[in-house]
Order: C-alpha cells, then sequence, then structure tokens
C-alpha cells in the first residue's frame, strides 16, 4: 500500500500528442514517480482508443518506463480482459497517462466498466495522475468541454478536485468567454491552463504551476461581487534543464 500524497498533473495542452519538439511536461509527470523506470499505463479512452495515439505513447514511454495501455473499445488490445484485471492492473501502475479527445464520452465508458472508481482509489493510494485536455478535465468537479469546434458545455467529472477547469485557454479562445459565462451563472470556482502548461495538485490543492514554454500562462477564475475575476498564476518554465528526461528527481526550476 503506497503511503504517498495523490497526486494530479492536468495539462492545459501539451505533452507527447501536442509537442513535437519537446516532453518536458511529460518528464515532469514521470519524475512525480519517484521511479527510475516507472510503470505507466495510457487511457486512451477519449480518442476512441485510436491506433496512431496509442502509437506514439508506446513511442514516447516504452524507451524508458514499464509502459501499458488500457483499450475499452478494442478488447483483443491493451492489458487485461475483465474489468477486475483491469482494476488490478490500474492500482498497480505509478503513473496514469490519460489522453485527449472527447471527455463525455471518455467518462461514460469510464462509468460503464467501473474506471471512475477504479481511479479514484489508484489516485487515493499514491498513483499519479495525469493528462492533457480531456485527460485534464476529467479530474475535476465540473469543466468545459467543446470537442471538434461544438458548442461549449459543462461536465461533470470525477470530482477529485472540488473545482472547475478549462483547458486550451489560448489556442481556443472561445472557451476563454465560455468559462467566465459558466462560472458566473454558478459553475464552481476553479482554474484555466494554456497549451504547454500544466496545474500540479498536491492532495486537492494546487501546488505549483509548470509550462514547457517561457511565456504560458494559467489563471484562477472564480466569481467576486457579481463579477467574474480572472488572476494570473505564477508559473515555472521547465526549460531550464532542471528536469532528467524521461525521470529523475526535479530540481530547481526556472521561475
Amino acid at each position: 500500500m503506497r503511503l504517498r500524497t495523490p497526486q494530479i498533473l492536468a495539462l492545459g495542452g501539451g505533452g507527447f500528442s501536442m509537442e513535437k519538439d519537446s516532453s518536458l511536461l511529460d518528464d515532469y509527470a514521470l519524475s512525480l514517480t519517484g521511479k527510475r523506470h516507472p510503470r505507466v499505463c495510457f487511457l486512451p479512452t477519449a480518442s476512441g482508443d485510436a491506433d496512431h495515439y496509442v502509437v506514439r505513447f508506446y513511442r514516447r514511454f516504452a524507451r524508458c518506463c514499464e509502459a501499458s495501455h488500457i483499450s475499452l473499445f478494442r478488447r483483443d488490445q491493451g492489458t487485461g480482459g475483465v474489468e477486475d484485471d483491469l482494476g488490478s492492473h490500474l492500482l498497480r501502475q505509478d503513473l496514469v497517462y490519460v489522453g485527449g479527445g472527447n471527455v463525455v464520452s471518455m467518462l461514460g465508458a469510464w462509468r460503464a466498466h467501473g474506471l471512475d472508481e477504479v481511479l479514484r482509489q489508484a489516485w487515493q493510494q499514491g498513483v499519479v495522475m495525469c493528462g492533457p485536455s480531456a485527460g485534464s478535465l476529467c479530474w475535476f468537479a465540473e469543466s468545459v468541454s467543446a470537442f471538434h469546434g461544438a458548442s461549449s458545455r459543462r461536465v461533470r467529472g470525477l470530482g477529485l478536485l472540488p473545482c472547475s477547469n478549462c483547458v486550451h485557454y489560448d489556442a481556443e479562445p472561445v472557451r476563454r468567454t465560455d468559462y467566465h459565462r459558466y462560472v458566473g451563472e454558478g459553475m464552481q470556482p476553479g482554474y484555466a491552463a494554456e497549451d504547454g502548461v500544466a496545474l500540479h495538485f498536491q492532495g486537492t490543492s494546487l501546488d505549483r504551476v509548470l509550462s514547457s514554454r517561457p511565456d504560458g500562462r494559467a489563471y484562477r477564475v472564480e466569481q467576486e461581487a457579481g463579477e467574474v475575476v480572472e488572476r494570473p498564476l505564477q508559473v515555472s518554465f521547465l526549460g531550464g534543464g532542471a528536469i532528467e528526461s524521461c525521470s529523475g528527481a526535479p530540481d530547481a526550476i526556472a521561475a
């Protein structure tokens, strides 16, 4: 049984699926495991278990990790054959990496297979949770989803983090407008992150904000006296060379 503080690294966007020339956020995620050769499981559910996404995951992680993935839509692929096996596999991981895509479909599939409760248990036991886009939105109580340019909607997440979340804050400006509107209408206050920026939570509290680019930004968004207020957060740039490639503990990080 792990005795580590639960951790979530919520990426506004980025990581191996988006950043061709940099995997600084992925390296930081691996460093949180404290392992030289961590067990990492990929959940590509939000993409419908897209083959190309799974292949990119293994290209990025297989060289330095014990890498695996779980497919819910293609049961002849991935790890495990029944739900109990899938749950046991997830609980043995050091890091669970959730891919981007349609967060609504992903959460529905997880709940149908009981993975929502397994992931909660794994997080409570110290398995690091990580992911961009849908892989960020899912951990929060509420979030803003706008998959493939569709009209945005409020989404109820797993609720591991008792606040709200908005991703792709710079790449898709309409999300900022919609997020402000939803918070003004009663959505829980929360955090917004640009592509290449990650929110690192220890337990249910935001511990620090990291960026793979020097100009990355993130914000606290909440309602005060009837007005929605957006406050920039302090962001630490990971480009100072402090994070060891693939694994290793983080050292001094350039601010």
